[in-house]
């Protein structure tokens, strides 16, 4: 009998409010919110670099009117066709554009009279090496070696991996200096001076006008395509035109 008083005793007594919290409970939900928070912000972080760098996102949009300026241009100025190319410096997939797209481009169209390709800036915020490198390239355009700074800035980048690198505006100094027949007293006075801000701030607002919000992308005569599309995407487009 006693035994038994016992037992319904400690079945009746209260849970006292320190025993009410039982921290294993919490585990699993906890475990679930900190994955959400996670994937949410895995999910802004995915949209905005694809906003910013266009990859491979294939984006065709209406034809748009899209000026060629008095930016850098290669090929047959009176070619029916016209590539007009937004771009960043520092973004990867402007520099696979670089590297796999534009010398199968150059060959097969640019170097046969059949197209002209023009170069617009379109610096991303976040990318801190973009603007000082593109007015860099400008400098360099003084000398007519608007090409050879453009190439060098891509492919000293190529040389350190995929992805995003980081560089100080010395590197882009070294690189130049390293540019046949570049003038370095004539080119460190135009970036010391920033002679050529507005003109790369004029790019990337005509740009923002035209839609663009991701860097590479390329009007073929205005019609836009998005990001570092393989030549066989361009060869399409470009051959209907020339029909």
């Amino acid at each position: 009998m006693d035994d038994i008083q016992i037992e319904l005793a400690v079945q009746k007594e209260p849970e006292s409010p320190k025993n009410w919290f039982d921290p294993s409970k919490f585990i699993l939900p906890g475990a679930i919110l900190i994955a959400a928070v996670l994937i949410s912000g895995s999910i802004v972080f995915y949209s905005f670099n694809v906003r910013g760098n266009a990859g491979t996102a294939d984006i065709k949009g209406e034809k748009v009117d899209v000026s060629v300026d008095d930016d850098p241009m290669l090929g047959n100025p009176k070619a029916k066709i016209t590539l007009v190319e937004f771009s960043d410096f520092q973004c990867p997939f402007c520099r696979s554009f670089w590297r796999d797209t534009l010398p199968l481009i150059k060959s097969e169209y640019i170097d046969t009279g059949k197209v002209r390709f023009v170069y617009r800036d379109f610096p991303l915020s976040f990318h801190p090496g973009a603007m000082p490198a593109a007015q860099a390239a400008e400098c360099a355009r003084e000398q007519d070696k608007f090409w050879e700074m453009h190439d060098k800035i891509f492919s000293e980048q190529a040389k350190q991996g995929s992805g995003t690198i980081q560089f100080p505006e010395t590197d882009i100094k070294k690189w130049a200096s390293q540019i046949s027949g570049l003038d370095l007293n004539k080119w460190n006075e135009c970036i010391a001076s920033k002679k050529y801000k507005s003109e790369v701030e004029k790019d990337l607002k005509d740009g923002t006008a035209y839609g663009v919000s991701g860097t590479p992308t390329v009007f073929i005569n205005g019609k836009p395509v998005v990001g570092a599309q393989p030549f066989s995407a361009f060869k399409a487009e470009i051959d209907a035109l020339l029909k």
